[in-house]
């Protein structure tokens, strides 16, 4: 039944939000077209449901050729690939809205784990590849919000001149891997609604640590 409903719910709410959200996605639309390189939608191949690849869209913030540039895939905070625009909606996560359509077609759900890369993906421990989108991905998610300062601290990696994959292997998505097992272990409707939250409110107040005191089993971060 939990399913059910959280897709019947995923169905309402992505096109009752799109519909909400119209004044101000439309805006956005025409001040990405008149600014960087002018285009609007960043359409990437994801890791989704079941390991099945597909195609997660966002809000153009990078370059067009910026993954062949100086970086790779890997964004830091301070990024130069990052266009006028990209900044504050990548800051403001509005560049994710665009997920309100993957959500609505069926290809994700409003919390579950981010969908990653292929090459990403193989950064997870082989015990956690096997589960980990047995849920559908998520515009939000445990995960999400514990590594809301990922750019940071990849930033931070790279000034001290240490290898970021080596980080990204055997530190960063290990951890993200029981993260998300915790949610499957604790996945409920009251869960998600208390994950959108969180989700809203380390978005307006970052440092906060508001997760933990309402997760108290949640596996404690550990950098």
């Amino acid at each position: 039944m939990y399913l059910i409903f959280k897709r019947t719910c995923d169905i309402l709410l992505s096109a009752l939000m799109l519909l909400i959200l119209s004044p101000l996605l439309i805006p956005i639309v025409f001040g990405l077209k008149l600014t960087g390189e002018g285009y609007i939608f960043y359409k990437q191949e994801r890791v989704g449901f079941h390991n099945r690849n597909f195609f997660i869209l966002k809000f153009a913030t990078m370059l067009k050729d910026s993954p062949n540039m100086v970086g790779g895939i890997m964004t830091t905070k301070k990024d130069p690939r990052i266009t006028p625009m990209g900044g504050f909606l990548r800051k403001s996560k509005i560049n994710e809205l665009p997920q309100l359509l993957n959500i609505l077609f069926g290809e994700m759900s409003f919390v579950g784990p981010r969908p990653v890369m292929p090459i990403s993906f193989d950064a997870y421990p082989e015990n956690v590849k096997k589960v980990i989108y047995n849920v559908k991905p998520g515009l939000t998610g445990i995960g999400s919000i514990i590594f809301r300062d990922e750019e940071q601290l990849i930033s931070n990696v790279k000034e001290k001149g240490l290898d970021t994959w080596d980080f990204y292997s055997n530190k960063l998505y290990p951890f993200k891997g029981k993260l998300e097992i915790w949610y499957q272990r604790n996945q409920s409707f009251t869960a998600d609604l208390k994950i959108i939250i969180i989700t809203a409110w380390v978005i307006i107040n970052s440092k906060s640590n508001l997760v933990y005191k309402i997760f108290k089993s949640l596996p404690q971060r550990e950098f």
